[in-house]
C-alpha cells in the first residue's frame, strides 16, 4: 500500500466519562432489564386497553427502571449528557403528561415507549454521544 493511499482514521464521536463496573453488576443490569420489559409492557398494554395499570407492574416498572439508570449511570457517568439520558428524561416527561392528563393517555405513552427504545437500542457510539 503506498503512503497517499491511506485514509485518515474515523474521528470516533465524543462520549462522556466511561467508568468501570463489576461484572456481577452486568449481570445484574441483564436482569433487571427483562423485569423492567415485563413491568413496561403491561404498564404499556393497559394504557393501551384503557384500564388502570396493575400496582406491582407498575411498581415492578419504576424500581426497575431506578436501578437500570443507577448501573448505567456507573458506567457512563455524563449519562444526564449523552443521547440515552436524555431520552429518558423525555420518556419520563411524557409518562408525568399522560398520568397527569395533559394529552391522550395512549399516544402519550406509546410516544415515551418509542423514545425509550431509540434511546436504548440505537448503537452504542450515538446512544452515549455527548450533545452538549
Amino acid at each position: 500500500m503506498r503512503e497517499n493511499d491511506r485514509r485518515p482514521p474515523a474521528t470516533p464521536p465524543r462520549q462522556g466519562r466511561i467508568g468501570s463496573r463489576p461484572f456481577a453488576v452486568v449481570v445484574l443490569a441483564v436482569i433487571v432489564r427483562a423485569l423492567h420489559q415485563i413491568g413496561a409492557a403491561v404498564f404499556l398494554a393497559a394504557y393501551l386497553l384503557d384500564i388502570s395499570p396493575p400496582s406491582p407492574f407498575t411498581i415492578l416498572a419504576i424500581v426497575s427502571g431506578a436501578v437500570l439508570i443507577m448501573t448505567e449511570w456507573m458506567r457512563h457517568r455524563q449519562l444526564y449528557k449523552e443521547i440515552s439520558g436524555i431520552c429518558t428524561l423525555l420518556k419520563l416527561g411524557l409518562l408525568g403528561m399522560a398520568y397527569h392528563g395533559f394529552g391522550p393517555e395512549a399516544v402519550l405513552v406509546v410516544a415515551a415507549f418509542f423514545l425509550a427504545s431509540i434511546g436504548s437500542h440505537a448503537p452504542k457510539p450515538y446512544r452515549h454521544r455527548l450533545l452538549f
